[in-house]
């Protein structure tokens, strides 16, 4: 419905998932999305007219349901994004606005019953994440979940995501019989990426394993996330203090404080570095552009050769 040269969209990151990034990805042949964020509309607003100006082909934004109101939305289809994407929480109050302004509706979900609940409200695509994905999510694994949501809402597309950052990624998740992919922390280690460049460096040294679903980051954020999420996040030094601890560091207004300072400076043993399970992929930092096209080709390479494997 986008006319994708690749079935690969970039995952509305906030902060991260700039209007650059958004129209290097859609430019590429795949679908960029803004991250949207909490609705931050100074942020937004250079960002919703960087990707409206660069893209050339369907770009989107993405929202925190939850943190969403009329009235952001409002502000985000006056850029006229091809696809609004939203994620954790109910959306069928901003359906048929979405509808009515043009845009495709993307609805990230998590297990079945949110499948259920996007494809009653009308969703066009449906993004079933695993809880392998970084940042935000919650906790059906990857592989067991993409097919369950295929089932249940076809025939309504689904994108796979969670863990996913190469080719092979791709190509299981055809197989799984989704549409395509939902990429998130491979595109944070792209030159187009808003991050900082300490936090970058990490995701390219860090492996799945030192990554943990967490609450402490939201806590040093004063934020409270609905209790079916967590953050997946890589373990540092700020992590391991304060787990078990969120209530306490919720109210610790200096602690909270100096935590802004170390995200602004990109002290990673300190501030949040989300990140999947599938970071040992990334070897190195990739121009946007590049990773759609060779993500792309790897997965059809190998979707070709797949008959010989199984006679092998």
């Amino acid at each position: 419905m986008f006319g994708l040269e690749h079935p690969i969209a970039q995952a509305p990151m906030a902060g991260v998932s700039g209007g650059r990034l958004a129209a290097a990805v859609s430019n590429a042949g795949g679908l960029g999305l803004v991250g949207g964020g909490y609705g931050d509309p100074e942020w937004m607003t250079p960002q919703l007219s960087l990707a409206a100006e660069e893209a050339r082909r369907p770009w989107g934004v993405g929202l925190i349901t939850w943190r969403a109101s009329h009235e952001l939305l409002d502000f985000v289809l006056g850029h006229r994004p091809s696809a609004v994407m939203l994620s954790f929480g109910d959306p069928a109050p901003y359906a048929a606005a979405i509808e009515a302004a043009g845009a495709r509706l993307i609805c990230q979900v998590t297990d079945l019953r949110e499948a259920e609940e996007a494809a009653a409200c009308g969703a066009d695509v449906i993004v079933a994440q695993g809880t392998e994905a970084g940042g935000h999510g919650g906790g059906r694994s990857t592989l067991p979940l993409v097919p369950a949501v295929v089932d249940a809402v076809a025939p309504v597309p689904v994108l796979a995501a969670g863990g996913i950052a190469d080719g092979r990624g791709l190509a299981a998740a055809l197989m799984l019989g989704a549409h395509g992919v939902l990429l998130g922390t491979r595109f944070y280690a792209s030159h187009e990426a808003l991050g900082h460049p300490r936090v970058k460096q990490r995701l390219v040294e860090a492996t799945g394993e030192q990554t943990e679903r967490t609450r402490v980051f939201d806590a040093a954020r004063g934020l409270t996330w609905p209790a079916a999420y967590t953050g997946r996040a890589l373990r540092n030094a700020f992590l391991r203090r304060w787990t078990g601890h969120e209530d306490e560091l919720r109210d610790n207004q200096p602690e909270q404080q100096a935590f802004r300072g170390a995200v602004a400076d990109g002290d990673t043993e300190t501030a949040m570095v989300w990140a999947s399970e599938g970071v040992d992929l990334i070897s190195g930092l990739e121009r946007a552009e590049d990773l759609v096209t060779q993500i792309g080709a790897e997965a059809e390479k190998l979707l070709q050769t797949a008959p010989t494997r199984w006679t092998h």
